[in-house]
């Protein structure tokens, strides 16, 4: 299935409502999309092609692939590093000069797709590259929902390099959008979604990382009426959620992890969607890895642009087991199926993607080849 969304044209394209009048045949729009677009290609502005969105989409599906088979088998570990070495492969096939601003850690913490590990063909487009090979390890391991295999990427700059800490967060689909405030109580901002939705509270689903440091916002989402769907892991397919309408899910509260943030928000740009974030301090630990990757004021709000800059980010995940948005990898005979999302912020695009790999050898390198 592929879904398109055209409310805003490529980027130096100008909003046209009547677009379709406008142009009559296929020549005619052939011709406008020509012309408006190549200034913009000329400008440098246009920087990262759409194949690219495709190509990183084969890289959260060999991740999904490769960690699949350690579903339910108790090992998060082995889950994790299987899906990692897949992506670092093929990303070796992907013709981007990639750097790694979020990934698996430190350089000296982790073996690969480390922050600022350069990662690519070393050809095309430099970039910066946020992953999360398999947000859900612990989900992975124990055959529970919602595991996916997930990267962002955008021009070089526009991806906040969030540290590895706590970050706070609110995130809402298109119809909320404005309507959120991270610093008001958590009562008004159910019922500024609820308006928006043109919803009761009571019919209101807040979706929420069941911890233990969350005691007090269930209580308060509680008191306020509203629905509550806890979840054990995975606050990247919790803040997408929102967006998607078939999910069932209004809004995301809580406390989750940073680098996160910033990929859920690189994906929000390209469904029409909002989130804030206000990093969390737990010591001297955490704020000095804060000002280790350059950032001076940890209280500060910070915006849906602030974590992602400008419009070319991409995004693509690859469920790895059935969740809320994707369904996870389903093994046949012959090989597998693997069902992917992919969005482009420029175009405001997403696909759905069910994939049929078919192989005898090992599936990731097949799809390399």
């Amino acid at each position: 299935m592929v879904k398109h969304t055209y409310k805003y044209l490529p980027i130096g394209m100008k909003r046209y409502d009547n677009f379709h009048e406008k142009c009559n045949t296929l020549y005619d729009k052939a011709q406008y999309l020509y012309t408006t677009l190549k200034p913009a290609k000329e400008q440098g502005l246009v920087l990262m092609d759409k194949n690219l969105a495709l190509e990183f989409v084969r890289a959260t599906e060999a991740a999904a692939l490769a960690c699949s088979k350690w579903m339910g088998r108790g090992d998060s570990k082995s889950a994790d590093r299987a899906a990692v070495e897949a992506m670092r492969l093929a990303f070796s096939a992907i013709d981007v000069k990639g750097t790694v601003v979020i990934g698996e850690g430190e350089r000296d913490k982790a073996p690969m797709l480390y922050i600022g590990e350069e990662v690519g063909s070393g050809k095309g487009p430099s970039i910066d590259i946020a992953v999360d090979p398999l947000e859900g390890t612990d989900i992975t391991a124990r055959g529970g929902n919602n595991a996916i295999a997930v990267l962002a990427a955008a021009p070089k700059g526009d991806l906040l390099a969030a540290p590895d800490i706590y970050m706070d967060k609110i995130a809402v689909g298109p119809q909320a959008k404005g309507q959120i405030d991270l610093d008001i109580p958590v009562k008004e901002n159910i019922q500024a979604v609820a308006d928006a939705l043109d919803k009761d509270i009571d019919e209101t689903t807040i979706i929420v990382l069941e911890r233990e440091r969350h005691k007090k916002l269930i209580e308060d989402i509680r008191k306020a009426g509203a629905r509550i769907r806890l979840i054990r892991d995975g606050d990247i397919a919790g803040g997408l959620a929102p967006s998607f309408p078939d999910s069932g899910v209004d809004m995301l509260l809580g406390i989750g992890a940073a680098p996160e943030g910033v990929i859920t928000a690189a994906a929000l740009k390209a469904m029409g969607g909002e989130i804030q974030g206000r990093l969390v301090s737990t010591g001297r630990e955490s704020e000095a890895r804060a000002e280790k990757m350059g950032i001076t004021d940890i209280d500060k709000k910070l915006s849906i642009n602030d974590l992602c800059r400008g419009d070319r980010a991409m995004f693509a995940a690859t469920g790895v087991t059935d969740g809320t948005i994707l369904r996870g990898v389903r093994f046949k005979a012959t090989g597998a199926i693997t069902n992917s999302v992919v969005m482009r912020a420029q175009t405001r695009t997403w696909r759905f993607i069910e994939a049929h790999h078919h192989y005898d050898d090992e599936p990731i390198i097949h799809d390399l080849r």
